[in-house]
């Protein structure tokens, strides 16, 4: 009876201890700011200074946050892929399985070329009556930034070449 008191209250204190702990990571990988539309989320990771401090300094910076750009717009296919992002972005980041500079996901890059589309219809619009310029915006087409390759993160995108932005934290 005493051994089965003992098992119990250890298992009682291991789970406790399981539970602290999960709550404490939570709050230091800062879980809830993923759950928000902030783009300072986007730093908690500082391999991610870099396009985060090019944004910052963009024209899109007062118009479009990163989720606006990188998820979908509506609905439950953000919050999948918000998901499936943040999942392969932790995994990367804890384990070092990246390149620099960080590259975007086919996936990613189909979300981006359609929410510029999106946000940029009338001037799309203008482009595609254009019958000298001919040119279509679908997912075969190239992408918008393969003219406008600054928008919006600029051109330097490595660690390593804008060493200045090693001091940007998120600090909420």
């Amino acid at each position: 009876m005493k051994k089965k008191k003992a098992l119990v209250a250890l298992a009682v204190g291991a789970f406790l201890v399981a539970i602290g702990a999960f709550f404490y990571t939570l709050k230091v990988a800062k879980a809830t700011s993923y759950l928000s539309d902030d783009s300072s989320a986007c730093i908690n990771c500082h391999v991610m200074n870099v396009s985060y401090a090019t944004w910052e300094h963009s024209a899109h910076r007062e118009a479009a946050k990163c989720v606006d750009c990188h998820l979908p717009s509506e609905g439950i296919a953000k919050y999948i892929a918000k998901a499936r992002d943040g999942f392969n972005h932790a995994s990367a980041f804890t384990f070092g399985d990246f390149k620099q500079p960080i590259k975007i996901s086919e996936d990613g890059a189909k979300r981006v070329q359609a929410n510029c589309v999106s946000c940029h219809s009338e001037t799309v619009k203008t482009i595609e009556r254009n019958a000298a310029l001919n040119h279509r915006f679908d997912e075969e087409d190239r992408p918008c930034w393969s003219c406008h390759r600054e928008t919006p993160h600029g051109s330097v995108r490595a660690l390593s070449a804008a060493p200045n932005t090693l001091g940007v934290r998120n600090v909420k």
